[in-house]
């Protein structure tokens, strides 16, 4: 059945505030203590020279692509120490490749499979934590010993008891969910940024 379009303009001030309410809500709901974490650990993965991986599905494609010019470039430039960070979702050829020839699920796990050593780090991006592409890196990344991050909505999905390191943003909607996550990402690169003067 087609959608009914609505006879007027369905984006009102009543629902832009409702929408930020809303965001609000779920930005007070995050746990501080759930990004430091993540922030000490990326802190040691930049200062010991470690590889950080980021992945993620659709927008969160998107985000992990954003995560890592800002850990890359931003939290890097003229600095001793720089970040080394490269996000799985960017090479699209290879992607196509791994999806034709063996299977979508594997489009992360195999580049994975390529470049980690053992205590790199994966941070994983999803809105449902369902992902069965992330999941298989997951599962790769712990059997290899990588320090595993998730940011994921909902409940976590099946994502958060796999990752050492979980953020959880607690909502059913997936634009305040990535909303959320976008956020999380940008306070993790800015207090690099804003703290050491990088950017």
């Amino acid at each position: 059945m087609p959608t009914t379009l609505a006879k007027e303009n369905p984006v009102t001030a009543a629902y832009v505030s409702g929408y930020l309410e809303k965001l609000s809500a779920l930005l007070k709901s995050l746990d501080p203590k759930e990004v430091e974490a993540v922030g000490k650990l990326l802190h040691q993965a930049r200062d010991e020279g470690r590889q950080v991986f980021v992945l993620g599905n659709g927008g969160s494609a998107a985000l992990a692509s954003h995560v890592a010019v800002d850990l890359g470039k931003g939290c890097s430039r003229g600095r001793e120490k720089r970040f080394k960070v490269l996000s799985l979702t960017d090479n699209t050829p290879w992607m196509t490749a791994l999806s034709n020839d063996i299977s979508y699920d594997d489009v992360f796990a195999e580049q994975l499979a390529n470049y980690a050593r053992k205590g790199d780090v994966l941070l994983a991006i999803s809105g449902s934590g369902n992902s069965k592409n992330v999941l298989k890196a997951l599962e790769l990344a712990n059997r290899m010993g990588l320090e595993t991050v998730g940011i994921s909505g909902f409940k976590g999905g099946k994502l958060k008891p796999m990752v050492k390191h979980h953020v959880q943003v607690s909502s059913e909607h997936m634009g305040l969910i990535e909303d959320a996550q976008l956020i999380v990402c940008h306070i993790l690169v800015y207090g690099f940024m804003d703290v050491e003067g990088c950017g």
